[in-house]
């Protein structure tokens, strides 16, 4: 695919330094590969050098991280970095934080940092019209944490259903999980994304309308899957008598007009620089204001801000998202690991994995550059995961004596938020066990028993889960993304990839009821007769 990008693309890719594989860097990573890097082996590695913890491990804002156990040694790292310099990675994080078009192909800013930055500051650099954004941020941000408070003071209201897909579920829901000890008490948070009626339903049989909230969350107020959901909430609100559309009815969009014709007045908006994936610091956020009130709200965005103001300011060389890049950019391209295993130790955090996939498999799932020429080599690996220590009773056996070498990434808080004995600390004690075990290893004549360890991992700690650790931790997962996109010179803020098969959804719903299978492949044709 060799498409030709608008003159202002190419441009703007100029401006930005050239992507990974067209530095010198790349072949002499190629070689380092070939005659170390490959042959690396992380027992062998601590054992020569006693200083490769204090090396590899750092301090973030909220975020301690131990990369000491992955396959890398500072040569490596070291012309990592400089690929970094040489691609222009700099450059490109100062566009992306002060308002550039960095997403070109849609001609837009991905300024999502803004809306956790503080009210009134100004970057080095800002486009002229990022000070006006960031009071219209603020303004929004100011209203609808207003009306989260009055929510959450309003005891008639006991349920809150968001109804969303895509960015607008995964980041709400996950923060609204993982924040349960810092909810409001006597509310319950339902979310509903999935087309599938069985979702809609099991939420619906268990809620009243004169006692829920129900959230739209929809940029366009067109979404289909979003839009199907809440044309059937609202049926559901009319056959049970509801009352008061416009008390029960909130909507997050961009489309007041459309939200008003549907009977709603109560809305909040954001601006098209927001991507989905990027959007729960948004009014998007609204379930998480809810849920964790005006302090809780603002003290996640400060968390996140302050990973953005040290994604900002930190050397490369100690800079963590930047870290995180690096490491995933060695392991796709020159060891070539396809995909990374998440596990996070600490079951508030189980819909973690969820969001990630998204942020980073959208973001950067692509095959082509800012240019839109085929890349010659892959991106984003495939996320997937589970809380530990359920994974370790499910697919840890794969990951210590299986074929391939899957990265793991394990997230642990070093504080518990219960009271039950003991509990905690033999948490801890698996996660350490874990990733020590898939290092180390161990030696065994009878092949069952052997463990070839040398397998390797990165160890992501908080000292607490609060809004403000949780806003840090999602912030310095998206520099990371970034980052990664950035040197593969790759767009991380278009997603054309989730447009086809929803066309195509589109022209196949009229034929399952007509039964025209006309100009459909066979396959295609004699499932949808199946169906019928």
């Amino acid at each position: 695919m060799d498409a030709v990008m608008p003159q202002e693309c190419e441009t703007a890719q100029a401006a930005l330094g050239p992507r990974c594989d067209q530095t010198p860097q790349w072949a002499q990573l190629r070689a380092y590969f070939e005659r170390q890097g490959r042959q690396l082996d992380l027992r062998e590695a601590f054992a020569s050098d006693p200083q490769r913890f204090a090396h590899f491990s750092q301090q973030a804002p909220e975020v301690f991280a131990d990369l000491s156990k992955n396959l890398w040694d500072r040569g490596s790292e070291r012309l990592l970095l400089d690929m970094a310099r040489a691609c222009g990675l700099q450059r490109h994080r100062d566009a992306l934080l002060t308002g550039q078009a960095v997403n070109i192909t849609e001609q837009r800013a991905a300024l999502h940092t803004l809306l956790r930055r503080p009210r009134g500051l100004a970057l080095p650099g800002d486009e002229p019209w990022v000070a006006g954004a960031l009071k219209e941020v603020h303004q929004t941000l100011d209203a609808m944490l207003a009306f989260a408070e009055s929510v959450r003071a309003d005891a008639q209201i006991t349920d809150i259903v968001n109804i969303g897909i895509g960015g607008s579920d995964l980041g709400p829901q996950m923060a609204v999980v993982a924040l349960e000890p810092y909810r409001v008490l006597g509310k319950r948070f339902h979310f509903v994304s999935n087309i599938d009626g069985h979702e809609l339903d099991r939420v619906l049989r268990n809620v009243r309308p004169e006692h829920t909230l129900f959230i739209v969350a929809s940029k366009t107020f067109t979404t289909l899957e979003t839009m199907t959901n809440a044309r059937s909430a609202r049926a559901w609100f009319d056959a049970q008598g509801g009352q008061d559309v416009a008390r029960h009815f909130v909507a997050l969009t961009s489309n007041v007009a459309a939200a008003r014709d549907w009977g709603v007045t109560t809305t909040f908006g954001f601006a098209d620089w927001v991507g989905g994936r990027y959007s729960l610091w948004s009014s998007i956020g609204l379930s998480i204001a809810i849920a964790i009130g005006d302090a809780g709200f603002r003290a996640l965005l400060a968390g996140a801000h302050a990973m953005d103001e040290y994604f900002r300011t930190a050397p490369l060389e100690h800079n963590l998202p930047v870290r995180l890049a690096l490491l995933d950019v060695w392991y796709r391209n020159f060891h070539g690991f396809g995909s990374r295993c998440i596990a996070p130790y600490h079951a508030n955090l189980r819909r973690l994995p969820a969001h990630l996939q998204q942020l980073e498999m959208e973001s950067n799932g692509k095959r082509v550059d800012h240019h839109g020429r085929a890349l010659p080599y892959a991106t984003s690996p495939a996320l997937w995961g589970e809380p530990g220590s359920n994974g370790q009773h499910a697919f840890f056996q794969l990951l210590h004596q299986g074929p391939d070498v899957l990265p793991l990434e394990f997230v642990a808080v070093r504080e518990g938020m219960h009271a039950l004995a003991g509990h905690h600390q033999m948490l801890l004690a698996n996660a350490l066990a874990q990733a020590r075990a898939l290092m180390q290893g161990r030696h065994s004549d009878c092949g069952h028993r052997h463990f070839p360890g040398n397998r390797p991992s990165t160890f992501l700690l908080l000292d607490a889960l609060t809004p403000a650790s949780l806003g840090a931790l999602v912030a310095l997962q998206e520099h990371r993304v970034f980052c990664s996109g950035s040197l593969w010179g790759i767009n991380s803020f278009d997603q054309w990839g989730v447009e086809l098969g929803k066309q195509m959804a589109l022209d196949l719903l009229p034929r399952l009821q007509s039964g025209d299978v006309a100009g459909l492949d066979a396959s295609t044709a004699g499932l949808l007769q199946r169906m019928r």
